[in-house]
């Protein structure tokens, strides 16, 4: 054992010890390495560097060792490619001559080139097959089995683009005495691989004539792989002979097949019966591949385990295909035959007490996994065939058992179909909402990643469908779905997998459409904001300041978005941190993308244009890179005061920037800015769609706003008719204790206190019709062409004003043109006392309507609105 460090002693004595021990070392190394390669070797290996490409490849096939050769063959479709006429001359030859008595490598690689050429077409199809196919054919039976197959699948591909004429002559005229039974075994399986893929070459006369008669006696080898390995063709056969003669040939072949002593052969025909059920009439079906697959099934259980596999991976298939056909008691019977193979292995339905499993069906179990793997994966399938009426009655225990599985692939698979699961049940989807929470909740990572795939579909199918389907209760009867999805992002965050957490944070853009405004600021928004100042791992920090920008982009109240505003600006805008000031210019580009130019314009211009002051010279670089972006946002003339100041600090770059690297790029952007055009305030033919969808933005924000008031009405509104209700009712108490008269006519009037039942008011109509409006947004804007903001970008020219155009009549339709309290801007005292004693926000101005600040300057019933938000504030 080797003294701690502390205790070493390094005295000279000590030192010239250590020398000692170091030279004896060289000393035992100095021969190892002389017996690496000897001059003569090095000599031997050493090529002419001033040999042309073709002139080395024939020295190294010539006079090299094998892996020499094996690196000129390797480079034939390089020498293809540059000069053919001269590697087919010169090379080739060599190279014929080198592969008869090459190893597996150098054959392997050969093959492997060869394909490589025919793919990349260096050479004519003719020439192909007189300079190729000949070397291909002789090497096909080579004794390596992984040889032959690699030459054998050089060959089907070349078969796919040989003319017919060659085809016969090169290729089926041979195969007829190879595929006799005094050919080897390796001959007779590379027939049947070949014989496959010449079907679809030849016309049904052909087929009938020269290729089935072959088939047929392949199908009866006295092998029973060749009969396994033919009865797999039987389906390319099928696709090139039609219905008619797959009737009336290739399903007696089949049938005797199933009957087959050989288990591989039975499977061979099984999973070739189930491809071909969509070429089979119902006659053919229910009397004939019925009762054969009923067989089937019962005997599986007593073969081996490769029969269920097989069997469990094909089931929902083949329920599919005979669907329609089943008895009652042949649908409950297949039925149960698929819950049994769901629980093969399994103790209980949970497969969770394993303490009560005797040894020996636990390490039988192991062997059932990808049997309940299978399962999973045909459960969509099999939610079909019972009906997705039927689910909880017939499903819903063996989708509890899938989704509980102990093996993580089985619980893998369940979850990356639990999307189709859900489109199925449709309105039934709430049946399934615990197995969704124990899936964010599981313990591996794998499945969690797999159920992310398609969470945004699964959660929007959730939120629409079940028994409440009102926007105000979104997901209301699924409590645990928010800590679920919290605790399922700090798995992610925690692990190493910063992809799977990545990709988590994206489908976290789908939550505004599920559940509330505040329950997204209450638990997701910050989170993000989180993410994006400490995380560590860059994709994951632009996944969460996207995510972040679309929480702002639709929530509903005006304090909560300044506070985000502001936090933006001061934490990261102007953050100590140059990383947390680059993060600030990423979450400034996807505000472009997502919000309206007047939004960025009004919160994120200046301070974005300010870091060109940043001491950082990255910030800089980077803030240079977005400027074209920043420019494309301003509209002339009511921003010509902005596009100032930008060319005021695109100036004081030119003239004061002294790190070069930023120079160089403050010079191309400076050229870039100078071909822009800038969008006018009227729209302009060029830029009509972008415009179009950039007033569809201003809009919906607009919007938000008008449903924040809107419900602040409401709730007012509801309060004083509560308070009036009260009142009422301590009215209609008091009045009971008065003597009344024994008896009144039914027909007597009598006089009710309080306002005519009459019409209602004007201003009640009005704020009827703002209501109607704003649910009208909340559960149609935000599911049109917004509710996926991450196919804005990537949307053509055409399908951007086609779309934008019918959302634009949509959003057009919901505002009420008479309305003046829509266009007009509101007073900004009447932001919430909260916020209203918060630093002010730095803003800009475009003169006319601002979309952000709105009030009611012309209606006369907003006064009273104005002095109850007033008593409000001052008597919280």
């Amino acid at each position: 054992m080797h003294p701690p460090p502390a205790a070493m002693d390094f005295g000279q004595s000590s030192l010239f010890g250590y020398m000692d021990e170091l030279q004896e070392l060289t000393f035992i190394e100095r021969p190892v390495r002389r017996s690496l390669k000897t001059a003569e070797e090095i000599e031997r290996l050493t090529v002419d560097e001033d040999l042309s490409d073709i002139e080395r490849a024939l020295y190294l096939l010539s006079a090299g060792q094998d892996i020499q050769g094996t690196s000129a063959i390797a480079s034939l479709p390089f020498l293809m490619r540059q000069s053919p006429a001269e590697t087919l001359r010169t090379v080739l030859p060599k190279v014929r001559e080198v592969l008869q008595a090459a190893g597996a490598e150098m054959q392997l690689t050969a093959a492997l080139a060869f394909l490589t050429i025919l793919q990349e077409e260096s050479v004519s199809v003719h020439t192909y097959a007189h300079s190729f196919l000949h070397v291909i054919l002789l090497h096909l039976e080579h004794r390596d089995t992984g040889v032959s197959n690699a030459w054998l699948e050089t060959l089907l591909s070349v078969i796919e683009v040989l003319p017919k004429e060659t085809l016969r002559h090169e290729i089926l005229n041979p195969l007829v005495s190879k595929a006799q039974l005094s050919q080897t075994v390796q001959s007779r399986l590379v027939s049947c691989k070949i014989l496959g893929k010449l079907t679809n070459k030849f016309d049904a006369h052909t087929i009938k004539r020269e290729i089935l008669p072959l088939v047929k006696s392949l199908c009866q080898d006295v092998e029973y792989e060749v009969r396994s390995c033919m009865c797999r063709q039987l389906e390319n056969i099928a696709q090139g002979i039609g219905a008619e003669l797959t009737k009336s040939v290739v399903l007696p072949e089949l049938i005797e097949l199933f009957r087959d002593e050989g288990s591989s052969v039975r499977l061979a025909a099984f999973e070739t019966l189930v491809n071909l059920l969509d070429n089979f009439d119902t006659d053919d079906r229910s009397q004939t591949i019925l009762p054969l697959v009923k067989s089937f099934c019962e005997k599986s259980f007593k073969a081996d385990e490769s029969i269920l596999t097989s069997l469990s991976f094909h089931l929902g298939k083949l329920c599919h295909g005979l669907y329609g056909i089943f008895t009652p008691d042949q649908h409950l019977r297949f039925l149960e035959f698929y819950k049994k193979l769901c629980t093969l292995g399994l103790q209980q339905e949970n497969g969770h007490n394993e303490s009560q499993i005797p040894p020996q069906i636990l390490a039988q179990e192991k062997k059932y996994i990808t049997v309940r793997k299978n399962c999973a994966y045909n459960f969509p399938a099999m939610t079909v065939f019972v009906d997705p009426k039927n689910f909880h009655m017939e499903l819903y225990s063996t989708f509890f058992c899938l989704c509980h599985d102990p093996e993580v692939p089985v619980r893998y698979t369940i979850a990356i179909c639990f999307h189709e699961v859900s489109k199925l049940l449709d309105s039934g989807v709430y049946l399934i909402h615990k197995e969704l929470i124990t899936l964010l909740q599981d313990e591996s990572l794998e499945v969690l990643d797999a159920l992310i795939d398609h969470l945004p579909e699964t959660l929007e199918l959730m939120s629409a469908g079940g028994e409440s389907t009102t926007q105000e209760n979104k997901l209301s009867s699924l409590p645990d779905l928010i800590p679920a999805l919290t605790a399922a992002e700090q798995r992610a965050a925690t692990s190493l997998k910063w992809r799977t957490h990545e990709k988590l944070l994206q489908r976290y853009a789908c939550l505004p459409h599920v559940i509330s405004s505040d329950q997204i600021y209450y638990r997701f928004l910050q989170r993000m904001f989180t993410i994006v100042m400490t995380n560590n791992v860059l994709p994951v920090q632009k996944a969460a300041s996207r995510t972040l920008c679309i929480f702002l982009r639709y929530n509903r109240k005006q304090d909560q978005r300044h506070e985000v505003i502001q936090k933006l600006i001061e934490q990261l805008g102007q953050g100590k941190s140059y990383w947390n000031r680059l993060r600030f210019l990423d979450t400034c580009e996807f505000i472009i993308e997502i919000f309206s130019r007047s939004f960025f314009c009004k919160y994120f211009f200046l301070p974005a244009i300010e870091l060109t002051h940043d001491p950082v010279a990255n910030v800089r670089m980077k803030l240079c890179y977005l400027l074209p972006k920043v420019k494309s946002t301003l509209k002339i003339p009511a921003d010509k005061h902005l596009l100032q100041q930008l060319e005021m600090c695109v100036r004081k770059l030119l003239c004061q920037e002294k790190d070069k690297d930023v120079l160089a790029i403050v010079k191309r952007t400076v050229l870039e800015l100078d071909r822009m055009e800038m969008s006018l305030d009227a729209f302009q033919k060029k830029n009509y769609e972008k415009d179009l969808l950039d007033q569809e933005k201003e809009r919906e924000e607009l919007l938000l706003l008008e449903m924040e008031q809107l419900e602040k009405e409401k709730q007012q509104n509801d309060g004083r008719s509560m308070s009036e209700k009260t009142l009422e009712k301590k009215h209609f108490v008091s009045g009971r204790e008065m003597k009344t008269p024994a008896a009144l006519p039914k027909n007597t009037p009598t006089a009710v206190p309080g306002p005519s039942s009459g019409t209602p008011s004007t201003s009640k109509e009005v704020r009827k019709s703002k209501l109607i409006r704003s649910q009208s947004f909340n559960s149609q804007a935000f599911h049109s062409k917004y509710g996926n903001l991450d196919k804005c970008a990537s949307k053509n020219p055409t399908m951007a004003y086609t779309s934008s155009a019918s959302g634009l009549a949509k959003t057009s339709a919901m505002i009420s043109l008479t309305d003046d309290s829509f266009w007009t801007p509101r007073n900004a005292s009447s932001a919430p006392a909260t916020f209203a004693s918060s630093a002010p926000l730095p803003s800009t101005s475009r003169g006319t309507a601002n979309p952000v600040d709105i009030k009611s300057a012309g209606s006369k019933d907003m006064q009273p609105r104005k002095a109850a938000l007033k008593s409000r504030k001052s008597n919280p």
